[in-house]
């Protein structure tokens, strides 16, 4: 390779990373990936309850799948273009795959292009937690489950109106429910 060539390489795989860096560490553990991540063993799994999840890292690992602790709790990332909701637009609510904390409507995901699911605006002002993240070299904001502290992935400035963010999130640990199904939760909710 020529010179100029080399350098606009590193330049793009350096702005690349910066946007959205990913590990290749952990294999993805195929019987995990198939099974149901509203998991009856899951005692603090609900889509109603809004209390906080305090538990410990060992009752973590006991009732989640090894590719949701590997990213909600020891802050993994999968690999881009790797998840199920990159190109998946159906309508209904994003939830915490850990807590079934609710996240985003479907109406804020946008393509945005990085390899993972976008969204602009998340579905309440406490449904996530931001944290400053220092790792990698670089200076980001790391989003976080406000209900049971999952790492989720990161938020930008760099997306759409009318917010202007990116929020850049593992697909791992999200779970879906089309918009019947969630809208039914959220009455449930609301009745008690």
């Amino acid at each position: 390779m020529n010179p100029p060539f080399k350098l606009i390489v590193l330049l793009v795989l350096t702005g690349t990373l910066q946007q959205c860096t990913y590990s290749q560490n952990k294999p993805t553990d195929k019987k995990s990936a198939i099974m149901d991540t509203s998991k009856k063993n899951n005692p603090v799994y609900s889509n109603t309850d809004t209390s906080q999840v305090t538990m410990s890292e060992e009752e973590w690992k006991k009732i989640l799948p090894s590719d949701i602790y590997y990213i909600a709790r020891m802050k993994g990332t999968e690999r881009p273009w790797t998840s199920k909701y990159e190109n998946f637009y159906d309508t209904g609510t994003y939830y915490c795959a850990a807590c079934g904390n609710p996240l985003f409507k479907s109406n804020t995901k946008f393509d945005s292009g990085c390899g993972w699911p976008s969204f602009y605006e998340p579905i309440s002002k406490g449904s996530i937690i931001y944290t400053p993240d220092h790792t990698h070299g670089m200076t980001r904001t790391e989003t976080q489950c406000g209900r049971c502290k999952a790492h989720l992935g990161h938020v930008f400035d760099d997306g759409p109106p009318p917010t202007g963010l990116r929020y850049c999130i593992n697909g791992v640990v999200l779970d879906f429910k089309k918009a019947q199904e969630a809208e039914k939760n959220y009455n449930e909710k609301n009745r008690q």
